[in-house]
């Protein structure tokens, strides 16, 4: 059960916020399984409502037809062999939430209220039993203001440009000066929305990953657990 995972009273909630591309799903994964504790990727919650909205035929501005679409749609995250499972209405959509177009939208259909509002109660009722990692933009800030453990973590954008083009080369041939424009553009969108905007929670800690490998990452963040978990004591 990793860490302490058998001990229900010592379960602490863990949130991971940062900008796109900074490597926080791959880090709260890792952090997760180090801890015996769900992960639940919030982004992949906002790609199945931006893949849910392409298939309906919804443009990303379209807030009146995203509000009907968001009374309609069950969304599970399930453990798969090769990481999480997506499912949207019972299908299994976790490859095509991956598609560039919905990582186009996803930042626009993020940003409107009904959706957010949805899928934050989804989140804070998965995270009730304590014993999670749930990372995102607005996790520490918005959706668990009482995490145990809140880490912002940045990197700068030449870097998660590359590590968005080495995720993409073989899928899709995406120049890196065309990633590093349309991240530093989610940046901008998803810091000057209304609603939830990326902030850091006073109470964050902030890592830089720009000079760090994931594993040196995972490590700096079950360091803030083994604290946290030993003071819940």
């Amino acid at each position: 059960m990793g860490m302490d995972g058998g001990n229900m009273s010592s379960r602490i909630n863990v949130a991971i916020d940062g900008p796109a591309g900074a490597g926080k799903s791959t880090v709260a994964r890792k952090v997760a399984q180090q801890l015996g504790y769900v992960y639940i990727d919030t982004g992949a919650m906002y790609r199945a409502v931006a893949f849910a909205a392409n298939r309906a035929g919804i443009p990303a501005s379209g807030a009146a037809r995203l509000a009907e679409l968001m009374k309609t749609i069950e969304i599970a995250l399930e453990p798969g062999p090769d990481g999480q499972l997506v499912r949207l209405n019972g299908e299994d959509i976790t490859t095509g939430i991956r598609s560039r177009e919905v990582t186009l939208q996803v930042s626009e259909i993020a940003s409107h209220e009904a959706v957010r509002v949805k899928l934050v109660e989804m989140q804070r009722q998965l995270a009730a039993m304590k014993g999670i990692v749930m990372d995102g933009r607005d996790i520490g800030t918005t959706v668990l203001p009482n995490a145990e453990v809140k880490v912002f973590l940045i990197a700068s954008v030449q870097v998660r440009a590359l590590r968005r083009f080495q995720e993409l080369s073989g899928i899709e041939a995406v120049p890196i000066e065309q990633l590093e424009k349309e991240i530093a553009e989610r940046d901008r969108s998803d810091e000057s929305r209304e609603i939830s905007p990326l902030t850091r929670a006073q109470d964050a800690v902030v890592v830089d990953s720009t000079e760090l490998s994931i594993d040196q990452v995972v490590a700096v963040i079950l360091d803030l657990c083994r604290t946290k978990t030993v003071e819940a004591k």
